[in-house]
């Protein structure tokens, strides 16, 4: 397999038509997603950009590119905040560096990766201190947040009823808004559908 440098990732990956994942030298196309994947990221969206309208953070949907500053990797999250000065790189404005939450829709093809190697790498971003896990294929979150020791939190929040707030941003997210006019299907159907090429 070729390896690239970052720089010949960035050039590749701005002329293309679709979203490239950068990892230790290697380029991997984005999965393609699901309805029920777009509509939940859809809903997060309204809702964080009404609450953070007015404040000192910006949401950013699932077309930014952001760099993790130690390791050689970039990717794209479904959604991504951050706070204060945001850009770095060569073009200035397409590559996110300081994230405080990040947000991913879970997949039965990438599930394993967003809770393993992705987040191991996403935790060295020194601003990261908010994970957002969603599940495309029942009513639940995973909620991750840094400690002040450096460790992390993790807690699970199931249900229509229930709500979670990021404390980072100064929002809360009540999964009924979230869930709302998303039908979801059998993880089994979903994964048949899905195009994995990004490492487990």
């Amino acid at each position: 397999m070729p390896s690239f440098t970052e720089q010949e990732y960035l050039e590749i990956d701005r002329a293309a038509e679709v979203r490239n994942e950068y990892l230790d030298g290697q380029i991997f196309e984005m999965s393609a997603i699901s309805a029920a994947h777009s509509k939940l990221t859809w809903n997060l969206t309204g809702i964080l950009g009404t609450q953070l309208r007015g404040k000192q953070c910006e949401g950013f949907g699932g077309n930014l590119r952001i760099k993790v500053p130690r390791g050689n990797f970039y990717t794209y999250p479904d959604i991504s905040v951050a706070c204060g000065p945001q850009f770095a790189g060569d073009k200035g404005d397409d590559t996110l560096v300081n994230p405080e939450l990040l947000i991913e829709v879970l997949s039965q093809s990438t599930r394993d990766y967003d809770r393993g190697e992705k987040l191991r790498r996403y935790r060295t971003i020194p601003s990261f201190v908010e994970y957002l896990l969603v599940d495309q294929y029942a009513v639940g979150v995973e909620h991750w947040t840094k400690q002040p020791d450096g460790s992390w939190l993790v807690r699970e929040t199931l249900g229509l009823d229930a709500e979670v707030v990021l404390e980072s941003i100064g929002c809360r997210v009540r999964l009924a808004d979230v869930y709302e006019g998303v039908e979801l299907v059998a993880s089994s159907s979903v994964a048949s559908a899905e195009r994995q090429s990004r490492p487990q």
